[in-house]
């Protein structure tokens, strides 16, 4: 069969947002597809299938094996694994609002790292030991120098889900002092935004979201009204947020990066950021979407909301260096993108459910 030279990966969370835009370039790039998903923070059609992951497949003409399954549930994680001859393991399940973490700590951490330990111990007692996980750039906190490279300090977190990926770097250090067997990288994310060029797959929040992008498409294609800013006095060159945009296609060629390189060599534990080394304040992305893609967003300030920080960018120079990856994706593309797979798609997903009414 074509492509089973590059071996089988287990994508978690491969339903989801990131998950799925990953997909598309594991296939692309030869690999074979197992993916599991429990559909918190994705939507399933009434087959209990996942339509995000349908459409990936027309989009590249080829299979993706797919289960639903909850990582907290270790024998059906190990069921999985048996079933396949899975090479690596790359880690995107996680439970990931950042107020919900807030409100609901103990869930979070029940989830993420209980999820993490139960993978682990499934892949050790397999003999799999490559893995590529998504971490955040929460796990730098509030950063006292900018850009932020790999080497600023960790830890001092200001929210849960941030702590829930610190704690689990911490625990993945822990696992291979004791084990050098493993072989992992840990991709700190900065902000995803965008969507496949196709239009057919992109972010599809299935709770009261807070990301920034599909909130100003929502107002854009009329479903909300206005759009909330949380604070316009940041120090900062228009006193709002600013964060590195990364488009979800170049963090999924970051993750074919990252699996290229542990095939290659042995590295025990390596964290990469994966962003585009530039910050942009929410007004400078709500005046480029409004420009792109030619619609008005009326807002609203309000108060700066707990936990958020005031600036974010990376320096995303050792992926480059070491895994040969670097964000191509313009800021007008990720604007162009994600309203294109909004306009396709006014429901999301949703659509194609039995009940295609909203």
């Amino acid at each position: 069969m074509t492509g089973e030279q590059k071996g089988t990966v287990l994508v978690t969370g491969g339903a989801g947002y990131i998950g799925s835009h990953t997909v598309v370039s594991l296939l692309e790039a030869g690999y074979g597809v197992v993916a599991l998903d429990n559909f918190t923070n994705s939507v399933n059609s009434a087959k209990n299938e996942s339509v995000a992951l349908k459409r990936v497949e027309e989009i590249t003409g080829k299979k993706v094996h797919f289960y639903r399954c909850d990582l907290l549930d270790k024998d059906a994680v190990d069921r999985i694994f048996k079933a396949h001859r899975i090479d690596s393991v790359i880690h995107f399940a996680a439970l990931k609002a950042v107020g919900e973490s807030m409100t609901n700590p103990l869930l979070y951490y029940k989830n993420n790292m209980i999820g993490m330990i139960n993978l682990l111990e499934v892949m050790d007692s397999l003999g799999i030991y490559k893995m590529v996980f998504s971490s955040s750039c929460t796990v730098y906190g509030e950063p006292e120098r900018l850009p932020i490279t790999e080497e600023n300090p960790t830890g001092n977190v200001t929210n849960v889900y941030g702590r829930t990926k610190y704690f689990i770097e911490e625990m993945l250090k822990d696992a291979v002092s004791a084990d050098p067997k493993w072989n992992i990288i840990a991709l700190r994310y900065f902000n995803p935004v965008g969507a496949h060029k196709s239009g057919r797959i992109g972010e599809d929040p299935t709770k009261q979201f807070t990301n920034l992008m599909p909130y100003i498409s929502q107002v854009a294609i009329g479903k909300k009204d206005v759009l909330t800013i949380f604070g316009n006095d940041y120090d900062t060159p228009d006193g709002t947020g600013v964060r590195d945009y990364v488009h979800v296609m170049d963090l999924a060629t970051g993750h074919v990066a990252a699996l290229h390189k542990l095939d290659k060599e042995h590295l025990g534990l390596k964290m990469y950021n994966l962003g585009t080394g530039k910050g942009i304040s929410v007004m400078e992305l709500i005046q480029t979407f409004e420009r792109v893609n030619k619609v008005k967003i009326p807002y609203v300030i309000q108060e700066r909301r707990a936990g958020d920080i005031s600036s974010m960018y990376a320096n995303a120079t050792l992926a480059e260096r070491e895994l040969g990856w670097k964000a191509v994706h313009s800021v007008d593309e990720m604007c162009e993108d994600f309203w294109r797979w909004q306009t396709m798609n006014p429901n999301g997903y949703k659509t194609e459910q039995a009940n295609g009414h909203h």
